[in-house]
């Protein structure tokens, strides 16, 4: 923490007391929190300056009504990476410059310390996500589900599912199901046949699932017994498991990955302090410890070797988190590009398939 506490003043950010607060746009719930306390506490600890946290099911949402509205009081917002890319290409956000983001400890820069794609012209990663399968494993006594098509299989696995309402994750999940291997879905799902394969496949359980929008939705689902198994954020299902003592077992086989991180709104009202803001919590300490609070990986390199136990156990962190090698067999990375290219008109047709 004493890392954490100096970091401010080594960046000479900090010429007087604070002038004005910086407004965050979060998503809430367990990933809310790690945000509250590995970052808001600790800059507002340092800085003087307040952060004044709000929730939203996905903040790209209301930060695109904002700008569009002429009438932005978020400064920073967390948002998925393709979100990011999109809300950029729209004008809808301001360009971040990246020199003034942190070096590592041992001066490495930031720009080579960031894996690939982590920073962009409007966007800082704060964290690699994944979509994971998970269940209840006193709903399965004897055979437990173990990969995307034992989520399809009623018979062997019976209950409900719930599943993220949108065609984003669940279109590649269904190719997976249906055999298609993760280096090929994105190939497949290029073509009309691909498309038409994975509304197939995701017909055949459309009865049994219900439809979250929210991330805290998922969890609490499997945790009342309306479902006995989840497609759902893995911090989510983690923090359920670690911190409540639920039940729930994570299927990593399958997962796909993609990293969230700090946007500011195009005329966000404290500017200055949004950018003091992104380029303090996108240091590596700040970054490990977020990830000691909720199971995502830190994008930093320099900080995925900083990141210690569970917060409040002796247990290490990273055997848990989506970039462990050992949960990266079959897993797919999200292609940005694809969804940049497609979301509005895949969108549209999962939301006339779930109609009909």
């Amino acid at each position: 923490m004493k890392r954490l506490l100096t970091l401010t003043t080594a960046m000479g950010l900090i010429a007087g007391p604070a002038v004005a607060d910086v407004n965050l746009l979060s998503w809430g719930g367990a990933y809310g929190n790690s945000h509250l306390e590995a970052y808001a506490k600790p800059f507002e600890a340092e800085t003087g300056i307040k952060v004044n946290m709000a929730d939203a099911d996905n903040p790209a949402t209301p930060i695109k009504a904002m700008v569009e509205a002429g009438n932005v009081t978020a400064d920073v917002a967390s948002v998925e990476y393709a979100d990011a890319v999109r809300l950029c290409d729209e004008g809808l956000l301001e360009t971040i410059d990246a020199s003034m983001l942190m070096p590592a400890e041992d001066g490495t820069a930031a720009a080579d310390d960031f894996i690939e794609g982590a920073v962009t012209d409007c966007f800082v990663g704060t964290d690699v996500y994944s979509m994971v399968l998970a269940y209840d494993d006193s709903k399965f006594a004897d055979a437990k589900p173990s990969t995307p098509a034992d989520f399809f299989d009623l018979e062997a696995f019976p209950g409900k599912r719930t599943m993220r309402k949108g065609a984003k994750f669940n279109l590649e999940l269904a190719l997976m199901a249906d055999g298609v291997a993760p280096d090929q879905v994105y190939e497949t799902l290029n073509t009309p046949e691909g498309v038409d394969q994975a509304f197939a496949k995701l017909e055949t359980i459309k009865d049994d699932v219900i439809w979250w929008e929210a991330g805290a939705q998922p969890p609490q689902l499997l945790a009342d017994g309306e479902v006995t198994m989840a497609y759902a954020f893995n911090g989510r299902i983690f923090n359920a498991a670690q911190g409540e003592g639920k039940p729930f077992k994570i299927i990593w086989d399958g997962q796909i990955y993609e990293m969230e991180g700090w946007v500011v709104p195009k005329g966000a009202p404290n500017m200055e302090e949004a950018m003091q803001f992104v380029a303090w919590t996108t240091s590596p300490a700040p970054q490990a410890r977020a990830a000691e609070f909720i199971s995502y990986g830190p994008p930093r390199k320099s900080a995925a070797a900083m990141v210690g136990n569970i917060e409040g156990t002796e247990e290490p962190m990273g055997p848990n988190l989506p970039t462990s090698e050992a949960n990266m067999t079959n897993a797919l990375g999200s292609d940005l590009d694809f969804w940049v290219d497609h979301d509005a008109e895949l969108n549209e047709r999962f939301n006339s398939w779930l109609a009909g």
